[in-house]
């Protein structure tokens, strides 16, 4: 049934049909009895608008049923659309749910990779803060032991130590050696004369290298730089005084400074002090240029020690000699031997080809063409 305006639109045009009808065959009737007695002429125009009513009723009723067709195909038609508007709908949150989880899918797989290696970096961090730490701790334990001037001593002592052990024989030194004067050196390398037994000596003058380095105004610069010049000139005069002895030891010796920075800072703004150490025969190493001196002296000492035992060398090369001398010998004896020895060879072929050629022969039975041979006849030697 189809509604316009919450009215059944063909329900309510019939019922007021049946009722106009109705209506109007009473009132037909009772004007009929009314005007029964009326005349003839007064009759027949009722019964032509009755016709006119008829017809118009009819035309009501198609026009109702035109009405309903129309309003069906309407309803029909607004259905269908309703149908392919929820279909296009449906697909269309279909393809963006799919799209939405695809999205999220990724999203999900690009935060769970970067959580990843934001962990790993977060590890990576960790251990690089525990190194941190662990070397400022180091960085402070160097600093308290630099603090101290023995046990920077003790420091400069160390590292001189194992550089030597790397550089030399444990024979060619002798760390913390004692001369004959009483001063102890902290290490004496023993070269062959010339020149002699060399000391050196670790030094480290810290306080007036980090004054220089911390100095703010020029004074502060000046005095910093005039207190590394005294600090060196005493290092410099007391290992010339105490480690450089006539007819014990060479005539120089090195001062070890345990620091490369102030071995360069020696050398790109106080050349002077080196000069100086050049003149008192006290050369000035840091671990660097310590290194490379000492593989010169083993160098040295290298040269030296085959020399010392060139002596044994030659004897040794004239047993040698000797003993060549000897094989050739005995090899000359061996091809003697093996020469008899290919010739008994020789022999024994020959006699076995003879044996041969006769054991064919009397294999074939061809004894008149054997030889009769002389008989053997052994002389027998007269006794002496």
């Amino acid at each position: 049934m189809i509604e316009i305006a919450g009215i059944e639109v063909a329900e309510a045009a019939l019922v007021v049909g049946v009722l106009v009808l109705v209506f109007l065959l009473f009132l037909m009737l009772f004007l009929g009895m009314r005007s029964a007695a009326r005349s003839a002429r007064m009759t027949e125009p009722l019964v032509h608008q009755l016709g006119n009513l008829g017809v118009r009723v009819q035309q009501l009723s198609d026009g109702q049923q035109q009405l309903a067709g129309g309003l069906t195909h309407v309803s029909e038609a607004q259905a269908a659309s309703q149908a392919n508007m929820l279909q296009l709908m449906e697909k269309r949150l279909a393809d963006v749910s799919g799209k939405m989880s695809e999205n999220l899918t990724g999203s999900a797989q690009s935060t769970a990779k970067s959580l990843g290696e934001l962990q790993a970096r977060l590890i990576a961090i960790d251990k690089a803060q525990d190194n941190i730490t662990k070397l400022s701790g180091d960085v402070l334990s160097l600093q308290d032991i630099l603090s101290n001037k023995q046990t920077r001593g003790a420091f400069g002592e160390i590292q001189l130590t194992d550089i030597v052990t790397k550089a030399l024989p444990s024979d060619a030194y002798t760390m913390q050696a004692t001369l004959s004067n009483g001063k102890r050196a902290d290490c004496l390398i023993h070269l062959p004369n010339p020149p002699g037994p060399i000391a050196i000596d670790a030094k480290f003058p810290l306080e007036a290298y980090e004054a220089l380095r911390r100095a703010e105004t020029d004074w502060q610069a000046n005095e910093a730089a005039k207190m590394l010049r005294i600090s060196i000139k005493k290092h410099i005069k007391d290992i010339s005084e105490k480690y450089i002895l006539d007819g014990e030891t060479a005539d120089g010796a090195l001062m070890f400074l345990p620091s490369e920075a102030i071995y360069a800072e020696l050398h790109a703004n106080f050349p002077e002090l080196v000069r100086e150490g050049f003149a008192a025969k006290v050369w000035i190493v840091s671990p660097t240029t310590c290194m490379a001196t000492l593989n010169t002296m083993r160098a040295i000492l290298k040269d030296a020690r085959m020399r010392e035992q060139a002596g044994a060398i030659r004897t040794m090369l004239r047993h040698l000699h000797r003993d060549v001398e000897i094989v050739l010998e005995r090899a000359g004896k061996l091809e003697t031997h093996f020469d008899q020895a290919r010739r008994d060879v020789e022999g024994i072929s020959t006699a076995a080809e003879r044996a041969g050629k006769r054991a064919a022969k009397l294999d074939n039975f061809d004894f008149e063409e054997l030889a009769p041979e002389p008989p053997t006849v052994v002389p027998l030697k007269a006794p002496e």
